[in-house]
């Protein structure tokens, strides 16, 4: 007889949507709680062709507030995560702020924001925290939210929750992995069960925790917010002196490490050429399969299911067809780049952009544009040294 008990993970947590706390069990999609699943997904699907409406048009009573680092002028994608979780569990008469430490060039509307606080003053790399920390204190007494969320990550997000919380005494829950309206969850006893609980001033999510396609945009309105890096604050005072980033070679940066990565493949013939073009471009270097094979490159610079995974924010493939197995190690990639003669190869579908051209020839030129600049610059900086303004305006 056959079975046909559908297995599932009891202890897999559920991804909250614009349709409520999902599961996936063997390829079919749970419904945490409540039934009239289908009808949810219709009515989503029916939208999903006409202008998104707005989260709500109601004069807001309640706030919640996110914060989170940029880089580069956007968030990626643990923070847009994090974001799509306000606007998700916000009611009709809650808005949505967003306090973005650093530039902010994107669409705060189009990821679930009704207000913006952008603070450029604080870069990415430079490390801040009391200064930080001040800013979210003042922002949190302006508006008041009923809960704070932040992304549990390692790059600055996190750290700042956790002294936010210390400093003001707040409650707090960290490594969340499940969340909706009522709770948060998060992992205990080494991954085999729940700890639940209703949600604290403070909510530090994991990645994937949440389902970041909103059916819905706030409202994006930006808010003018001037930040005084040096008055005293009675929540941190200054003590850490920041020593700056030790610039190093990016052929020596771990590929899984690595923020911008050039990768050659089989149409790669001219190894030095590609490895000065790296040089020039500040990038790690990365492989194919074939090409580790032909002997051209090492096995660690290999990249795929079978070499390493990479995360970079900028990944540049030249003649590289895009296998499977490559596929799947480019997959958290932020911006891919192609270039290949085959605008049908299966990296092309996944490229952000694709150059339909030689990969030998598009390297070559890459370096003469490289030579060029790099004398052009030099030759403006011979005519700003003293004695030699004159004789080259003279000339």
């Amino acid at each position: 007889m056959m079975n046909t008990l559908k297995r599932i993970n009891p202890r897999r947590p559920f991804t909250v949507t614009a349709q409520g706390l999902r599961r996936i069990t063997l390829g079919v999609v749970g419904i945490a709680g409540a039934d009239g699943g289908a009808l949810a997904d219709a009515r989503h699907a029916a939208h999903l062709e006409q202008p998104k409406p707005r989260r709500t048009t109601l004069t807001p009573h309640h706030v919640l507030l996110v914060a989170a680092h940029t880089d580069r002028g956007a968030l990626d994608e643990h923070a847009r995560q994090t974001l799509a979780a306000a606007a998700l569990i916000a009611d009709a008469h809650t808005e949505v702020v967003l306090l973005a430490f650093g530039e902010f060039t994107g669409d705060a509307a189009a990821l679930g924001a009704d207000k913006l606080i952008e603070l450029p003053i604080f870069d990415r790399r430079m490390y801040a925290p009391a200064d930080e920390l001040n800013a979210l204190a003042a922002c949190i007494a302006a508006y008041s939210p009923a809960h704070v969320f932040l992304p549990d990550n390692a790059t600055g997000d996190g750290d700042l929750g956790r002294r936010y919380a210390a400093a003001v005494d707040a409650s707090v829950a960290t490594h969340i992995v499940e969340i909706d309206a009522g709770h948060v969850s998060t992992y205990i006893r080494a991954n085999t069960a729940y700890a639940r609980r209703a949600l604290p001033e403070v909510v530090l999510l994991e990645p994937n925790a949440v389902d970041p396609k909103l059916p819905f945009v706030g409202a994006g309105e930006r808010v003018a917010w001037r930040v005084d890096r040096e008055a005293d604050s009675a929540v941190a005072q200054p003590a850490i002196r920041d020593l700056g980033i030790d610039e190093i070679d990016a052929a020596q940066v771990a590929l899984e490490e690595a923020d911008f990565i050039v990768s050659a493949g089989n149409g790669v013939s001219d190894v030095p050429a590609f490895e000065r073009l790296a040089t020039t471009l500040g990038a790690a270097i990365g492989a194919s399969r074939v090409a580790v094979d032909d002997g051209k490159f090492t096995r660690d610079k290999q990249i795929g299911a079978t070499g390493k995974t990479v995360e970079a924010s900028v990944y540049i493939a030249f003649g590289i067809s895009g296998a499977v197995q490559h596929l799947q190690g480019i997959k958290d990639c932020r911006h891919v780049i192609a270039v290949n003669l085959d605008a049908s190869a299966p990296i092309a579908k996944r490229a952000n952009l694709t150059v339909i051209a030689d990969a030998q020839e598009t390297i070559a030129a890459l370096n003469e544009a490289a030579a060029a600049a790099r004398g052009a610059r030099a030759t403006s900086a011979a005519l700003l040294q003293p004695g030699k303004l004159a004789e080259g305006v003279l000339a």
